[in-house]
């Protein structure tokens, strides 16, 4: 299999693993953030798609965060908490996932053309943002009291 074929199948089942954990999961909040990650995910297995076959590549900048970050403000505003814990196993693995996605976009990126280098490297920084988010999910129905009392967000800062 090729580098773009892998990858292709890399965020293919991302997007299943994050479709899957939206249903599962009671909070609407939670939902939408995992419904995000999904659609993150379809956008890379297009930009590999144009990779594979020569196309014009199209933009996977979105403003994942801000929109994640409206999410827990108004979860925080509505005190809606989750309530389905055991689901924190399973952020863990689509942790792991992004991990490893990351890992290998680095790595590949040294094999792959000039212009194609960058996209690569984009997209590894993009995998390293979901993440982000998914430590802060974690965190959220992990300790959703002290979560939400931080009135200065240091969770979702950029960095």
């Amino acid at each position: 299999m090729d580098i773009y074929e892998y990858a292709m199948q890399m965020e293919k089942d991302g997007e299943d693993f994050y479709r899957n954990l939206a249903r599962k999961t009671p909070n609407v909040g939670l939902q939408n953030i995992l419904t995000m990650l999904a659609n993150a995910e379809v956008k890379h297995y297009n930009v590999f798609h144009a990779m594979k076959y020569n196309g014009p590549i199209p933009d996977t900048d979105t403003e994942i965060l801000a929109n994640v970050k409206n999410i827990f403000l108004r979860m925080r505003e509505e005190k809606e908490t989750p309530v389905n814990t055991p689901q924190i196993d399973l952020y863990r693995k689509a942790q792991e996932i992004e991990n490893k996605s990351r890992d290998f976009y680095l790595e590949k990126a040294d094999e792959v053309t000039t212009s194609q280098k960058a996209i690569f490297i984009r997209i590894a920084d993009e995998e390293k943002t979901h993440y982000f988010i998914l430590e802060n999910i974690i965190d959220f129905v992990s300790r959703p009291d002290t979560w939400l009392e931080n009135p200065e967000w240091y969770h979702l800062e950029e960095y």
